[in-house]
């Protein structure tokens, strides 16, 4: 497959990465593709499906206007976002690609079909330039999961593909490749890697990811405060942290367990997935709802697995992840408007277990076995979030995930690496699971928790 580990993970910002990271990716594609614009009079955006019937909680008509406006998630200051969306609804105009400005009202010029979906993809999205002498350019792009996004007819990666020396596309193929050249998953995953850039860049980028996620824990550790999105969701990691904190001096409470470092691990999860819902800087693993997992296990390796060469061991772990999340997403999905949860904390698990287990130096087949426990144990979740907003359950389902993800990869390294389902059926049992699933349990809030508990609510009101 022509996917790079720079393509799984991706430097962003919240809450979503199929519902803010895609479109404003595409939005920008689109007027970049319709360049030039000189002559361009007004542009009209229109949703459909899951990005329609969530959008508003997670943020997609904010995303569409700042990647109108020419922005990039990797690049866009969080702190500076709400200034820039009210300057343009104040002007009652934003500037394309940041250079001609249009007269624009989201509520004019945004429309979400909640009843319609596009035939492609549940993320769909059309885009319609109108230009001076009543000319227009037009065009459908999908989110598909992860940031990912492509044009309507487009196959996903369309181009020239990268000769890599060991290519895969399934967990079959790359084991029978370690076998023939002797080599672990992670040194595979960097000679394919080096085959795009070179050595250096690719340590250097890897460290920049860790570094991001790393922030974005120790972020999310301390702050506190409520949620933004109507829920009143009050962000608890900072004060659990806090908790934690004072146990380990002596200062634990009589309601507490013994403090350990899985409890921890958790917090970990849920600071990142608060930091991801009050839109901050986040790095798509495989997707924002579900960025909390492997940030919370790497830092679990960092600190609590005591590591003679730290650095070796972090590329490491996020080279094998990257492997496992590559399959996912080519063999089943990654988009919970797609296949529900199980595609995104479910994948989330598996790969941030499969990254453990090559950190600790297992084998191939212990790091296989430990991705298909993590897929596994999800199979069948729904994503169903309240007030489509990335919070409840999201943020919660984080920090099991990790804890999941630590106990597949014990489970894994304690055996031989020989077990009954191989990772590519359970990723096929996965794609099944999803496709039979109704749609209203992927990302509609048509169903679960995301229709029973505001319909209880409102009838004790």
């Amino acid at each position: 497959m022509d996917m790079s580990v720079f393509d799984l993970f991706k430097i962003g910002i919240g809450p979503s990465s199929s519902h803010t990271v895609g479109p404003m990716l595409a939005a920008r594609r689109f007027l970049l593709e319709c360049a030039p614009l000189d002559d361009a009079v007004g542009v009209d955006v229109a949703l459909y499906g899951s990005l329609a019937l969530t959008g508003a909680g997670h943020a997609t008509d904010k995303a569409v206007i700042l990647g109108l406006m020419g922005e990039t998630p990797r690049d866009t200051d969080p702190d500076t976002v709400d200034d820039k969306l009210a300057e343009a609804a104040l002007d009652g105009a934003i500037k394309l690609l940041g250079t001609q400005a249009v007269p624009f009202s989201a509520r004019a010029n945004l429309v979400f079909h909640k009843t319609e979906s596009l035939p492609e993809h549940p993320n769909g999205m059309r885009f319609t330039l109108r230009r001076a002498g009543g000319a227009s350019t037009e065009r459908v792009f999908y989110s598909v999961g992860g940031g990912f996004i492509r044009a309507a007819g487009e196959t996903e990666g369309q181009g020239a593909a990268t000769s890599v020396p060991y290519p895969f596309d399934s967990m079959a193929a790359l084991l029978a490749h370690g076998e023939r050249a002797g080599l672990g998953i992670a040194r595979m995953l960097r000679a394919n890697e080096c085959a795009r850039m070179g050595e250096a860049a690719l340590d250097a980028g890897l460290d920049r990811l860790w570094q991001v996620m790393s922030a974005c824990i120790a972020h999310g550790l301390v702050t506190e405060g409520q949620l933004p999105g109507g829920l009143h969701v009050k962000r608890r990691a900072a004060g659990l942290w806090r908790q934690a904190q004072e146990a380990g001096q002596g200062g634990a409470h009589a309601d507490e367990l013994p403090r350990d470092a899985v409890h921890q691990v958790s917090l970990y999860a849920m600071a990142v997935n608060e930091e991801n819902a009050a839109g901050g800087r986040v790095v798509t693993a495989p997707t924002n709802g579900a960025a909390g997992i492997v940030p919370a296990v790497l830092r679990y390796y960092a600190e609590d697995c005591r590591p003679s060469d730290p650095a070796r061991g972090v590329r490491d772990f996020l080279l094998t992840a990257a492997a496992i999340g590559m399959l996912c997403k080519k063999n089943a999905s990654i988009s919970g408007a797609e296949i529900g949860c199980q595609g995104e904390v479910g994948v989330a698990c598996a790969m941030a277990a499969a990254g453990l287990v090559a950190a600790l130096g297992g084998s191939n087949r212990q790091i296989e076995n430990a991705a298909e426990i993590g897929i596994e144990h999800h199979l069948g979740m729904t994503c169903d979030p309240i007030g489509g907003l990335v919070q409840i359950p999201c943020i919660e389902r984080n920090g099991m995930g990790a804890i999941k993800a630590i106990t597949a990869a014990s489970l894994a390294l304690k055996g031989d690496g020989t077990h009954f389902v191989s990772l590519d059926e359970v990723i096929e049992t996965m794609r099944q699971t999803g496709a039979d699933m109704q749609a209203k349990y992927k990302e509609t809030s048509l169903g679960g928790l995301a229709v029973h508990v505001i319909t209880v609510n409102h009838a004790a009101c």
